[in-house]
């Protein structure tokens, strides 16, 4: 008899926690989930294509200046609306690396450079990386995505969606 009790008082609240369907290593382990970029706090170490073809890396942009990752898709308003917003006032980021990444293909993104006569731009470097690996990095469900790194290349801000050029500016 002693038994069934101290199994009823030690293993009741358990049972009763279990049938609440409340778990609450589960929602330790959701809240304690971060995204990649927020677990490193660097930009993304995948590799990348440009224009020309060529691969390369976080490790291959100019060292000492913030840099702004913008995360584009080509079918997205809001991300042109923003392309053509920083080419308009391309003098505020002259001391800064804009990083312009899209999941597309390589063909699909030459045309958006090409649309916005990117080449004019030596401190805009835009890439493809079509394996979609970036967008999970960045955790991204709505382009455009902003990522903004200091000089030292830790992250100092993110925004998804739509964002005022003026608050990107706050960070670079």
């Amino acid at each position: 008899m002693m038994r069934t009790w101290l199994f009823v008082i030690l293993c009741l609240p358990t049972m009763l926690k279990a049938q609440s369907g409340h778990n609450h290593a589960h929602e330790k382990q959701s809240a304690g989930h971060l995204p990649p970029f927020k677990q490193y706090t660097f930009i993304s170490p995948l590799p990348l294509t440009a224009y020309t073809g060529q691969v390369f890396t976080k490790n291959d942009l100019p060292r000492g200046k913030p840099t702004m990752v913008f995360l584009f898709s080509v079918e997205c308003d809001h991300c042109a609306h923003m392309t053509e917003d920083i080419l308009k006032n391309i003098d505020k980021f002259k001391k800064a690396n804009i990083l312009m990444i899209t999941p597309f293909k390589l063909d699909r993104m030459k045309a958006w450079y090409d649309q916005y006569k990117i080449a004019n731009y030596p401190n805009i470097i835009m890439a493809a990386e079509p394996t979609r690996q970036i967008v999970a990095y960045y955790d991204l469900t709505n382009f455009p995505g902003i990522y903004l790194y200091n000089r030292k290349g830790q992250l100092e801000a993110d925004y998804e969606g739509t964002v005022k050029l003026d608050t990107v500016l706050k960070h670079l």
